[in-house]
């Protein structure tokens, strides 16, 4: 089972503020963890809202495009763990190591996994599988 570890954006991530060298040690550790467990199949840190932007679908085939920055905090994500096991328990244990500090949010979600769709065809399926399989590539590449 895939899980994805969402890490919520905080006002500090929002105004650009850099992990410090200690939090990056823990945080290096954390994933040599998960690598070491052959659990990890992405991570990364994602820059502040400003350097983003949103598109907004109109149903028609048009958009709009709207720049960041984006005032609700609490709504946007600093980073992500995308992590392959066993159960939700394990999921859950995982997400409990985070080395995060009072006041910091994951939320961990389920990853959609093709076979969860009924009416997914057994081409489908195997067509999904296949474009993974000659996407993968090792975590940092």
């Amino acid at each position: 089972m895939r899980f994805m570890m969402l890490v919520k954006a905080t006002d500090d991530s929002e105004a650009g503020v850099l992990p410090t060298r200690e939090m990056l040690e823990e945080m290096n550790r954390y994933n040599e963890e998960l690598i070491k467990a052959g659990v990890l199949l992405a991570a990364d840190g994602l820059q502040s809202s400003s350097h983003g932007f949103r598109v907004t679908y109109d149903g028609r085939g048009g958009s709009t495009v709207t720049d960041g920055p984006f005032t609700e905090t609490k709504e946007l994500l600093a980073g992500y763990w995308l992590i392959d096991v066993s159960s939700r328990e394990e999921a859950l244990e995982w997400a409990r190591k985070v080395p995060f500090g009072a006041g910091e949010t994951l939320e961990v979600r389920r990853v959609f996994d093709p076979t969860d769709f009924p009416e997914a065809t057994a081409e489908m399926v195997e067509a999904e599988q296949a474009w993974r399989d000659a996407n993968q590539r090792p975590i940092g590449g």
